[in-house]
Order: C-alpha cells, then structure tokens, then sequence
C-alpha cells in the first residue's frame, strides 16, 4: 500500500527523535523462511524492548537498500519511492540459500540536553564519549547528534548456499555472523564480529534481544581487541542484535557527534520456551 508521503511527516519527524528515547530499529521479514521461488514482506519496526510499531519505506529516508545472496548483490532503491511512502515492502526470493537484506538510512540531526545525552551514552556503551565531553569542557553542553541507521535482516530459504549470512556488506557499521546463525541450535555458541569501515571494533557495548509472551530477555557483552564476540542463545525463534558506535563529527556545523546504529536480525532454529519447534527449512 502506497501512502502520500505528506501523510508521513509526522512518522519522519519521528524518525528525527528516536535516539532522544533510545529506540531501537530492525527489519523483519514475514515469513522468514519462505520457500524458493517465492516472496516475503519485509517491514521497518521501531519500538523499545523489541516491541516494535512499522514505519515506511521511502527514499526521503533510506539513502540504500540491497539485497545479497546467492554470491550476488541486487541494488532495490529503484523500488523504493519517492513522495509516497511504502507500509511493507515486497521481497523476490529466487534462488534457495541466505538472503540478507541491509538498509542505510540518510544522516538525521537531534540535540539532546547534557545530562539526557550522558545517561543515553551511558546506556549505550559510549563512555568514552562522556570522558571526552569531560576532557574538553564540554560535558555541560548539550550534545548536537547526526545519527545513521545501517541495519540488517536475515531470511533462510532451505540448507543450501549459506555463504550469504557472512557477508560483509557496504554498510559503515555492521554486525557480521563469523558462521551461519540460522542453522545453530539454542545454546550453541554462536560468534559474531563488529565491523566499522571494514575493520574490527573493538570494545563495543553488543546487545541482543528476544521477546516470548510479553517479556523481553536482553543479553549484554562487549566486542573484544579484533572486534569480535559470542552468544550462547538459549532459545529458537527471532533475535536481534545491536549496537551503537560514536564519532566526532566532520564537515559540519549542525552536530558535534556523528552516530552509527547497527542492527541485524534473524530466526533462530530449534525449540522455542512454549517448545514449539521453529525451522529454518
């Protein structure tokens, strides 16, 4: 369903404030392990607690969308429009193996009174962020954010071609499976890598969240020296990882900061808590 985008603004201006209230921001995709040949809908959730509300699709805010599998890499922002707004966006899902999905928003702007912008930074893991404002007087200034999303989502269509789930994408930030997560079992130890212009992160606040009737579990660890961690996820079903990397802005006069928000999702196979089994075909 196509909406006149000037029906959007306030969902936009939305978008504008969420790191002010520390939302976080994925894509799902309906199903999302659908047989080859077919299709699946892919929606934006924002929400706190991995309890999301869908946005749209539109160019006025996502500045990339692609789609990798099967050792190839399909641009889809012609399909993504301008001045209507998409509710879901229709995925074709050719060949059989891994689909990732990564989605770029454009930069947006948000200031935040100091002592907000410390607890947020705080909440986030960027405590050296806070020692910095510190060390140069500015800890009492509010903090001026321009703020990227660069996320990712994770389909499983049967056993075959998982070459896909490690991709490295374009993406400046991006949380990458050392192996392929939609074959593991619930507490399996599953290793991940952040990446930040193509090269290990190191100490970063990593979080990873799952949601079973009503109740949110949220995990936390950090990234080590290369960049990389493990999860032992103790059940099957949707999981979302994220974390959140802060730099000192550049060509700017609008932000002090510069923030990248990483984000990737993915099912989980194996036996759900109410010991359902979820497959990942």
């Amino acid at each position: 369903m196509m909406i006149p985008l000037r029906l959007m603004l306030p969902v936009l201006v939305f978008f504008c404030a969420v790191p002010a209230k520390a939302h976080e921001f994925w894509l799902q995709a309906q199903p999302s392990n659908p047989p080859a040949r077919s299709a699946a809908e892919l929606t934006i959730q924002v929400g706190q607690y991995f309890e999301g509300d869908k946005l749209p699709f539109t160019s006025a805010y996502i500045v990339a969308l692609r789609q990798y599998a099967c050792g190839e890499q399909q641009d889809l922002m012609s399909r993504v429009p301008a001045g209507v707004a998409l509710g879901q966006f229709k995925l074709q899902l050719g060949c059989a193996g891994t689909h990732l999905i990564a989605l770029d928003s454009h930069p947006s702007l948000v200031t935040l009174p100091a002592d907000k912008f410390s607890a947020y930074l705080h909440d986030e893991g960027l405590d050296d962020i806070i020692k910095r404002r510190e060390a140069t007087g500015d800890a009492a200034k509010p903090g001026r954010e321009r703020f990227r999303r660069n996320i990712k989502t994770l389909l499983a269509i049967n056993a075959k071609n998982k070459a896909s789930t490690t991709t490295q994408t374009a993406q400046r930030l991006q949380i990458v499976p050392a192996q392929d997560t939609l074959t593991q079992a619930p507490g399996a130890a599953m290793r991940f890598q952040v990446l930040f212009e193509g090269k290990p992160l190191p100490n970063r606040l990593v979080k990873a969240w799952y949601k079973h009737d009503g109740q949110t579990l949220l995990i936390r660890t950090h990234s080590d020296a290369g960049g990389k961690l493990v999860f032992n996820f103790p059940y099957a079903g949707l999981w979302m990882l994220s974390v959140v990397h802060m730099i000192a802005a550049t060509e700017t006069a609008e932000a002090d900061w510069d923030s990248y928000w990483g984000n990737l999702t993915f099912d989980l196979a194996g036996r759900s808590p109410a010991g359902r089994t979820q497959s990942s075909n």
